[in-house]
């Protein structure tokens, strides 16, 4: 049986699977990339490029947030580390999101298009401080007790 950790972890990527989709190939096109770099000051040519690895590396997260279905299913220490690498890393989106991305997101799509990053991220960040904080030692074999 799973324990609460795998649980929450396989909940969790399952999430952030579908809301990186979202954010990768419906809220994030050329012309909001085209709209961000304009009121960035960016040359706008350079969208098209900015597009095409924006999606290589939102498809990279894709794959590392389904990666995490399969706590389910296995309890390795490899799959433990990955998962925290790639929710760590994902985490950061939150800062590393030029504001001008989310004037434009939020322009083109209102709450919609603020709604798959905010969750992703800040839910990455979350899981992070519980995988860290709550247990840590690898999928919780000896989750921390709050009595001494």
């Amino acid at each position: 049986m799973p324990s609460r950790i795998q649980l929450a972890v396989a909940v969790c990527s399952a999430v952030f699977t579908v809301g990186t989709a979202l954010q990768n190939f419906v809220v994030v096109d050329q012309e909001l990339v085209a709209t961000m770099m304009r009121a960035a000051g960016t040359a706008e040519p350079e969208a098209a490029t900015f597009t095409f690895w924006f999606r290589v590396i939102g498809c990279g997260y894709l794959l590392g947030n389904a990666l995490g279905l399969l706590v389910l299913r296995s309890r390795s220490r490899s799959l433990w580390w990955t998962v925290l690498a790639v929710n760590a890393t994902q985490a950061l989106g939150a800062i590393l999101i030029p504001p001008s991305m989310w004037s434009a997101a939020f322009d083109a799509h209102g709450v919609w298009g603020l709604l798959p990053s905010a969750v992703t991220d800040g839910g990455a960040l979350v899981l992070v401080a519980v995988m860290l904080v709550r247990f840590r030692t690898q999928w919780g074999r000896q989750a921390v007790s709050s009595r001494a």
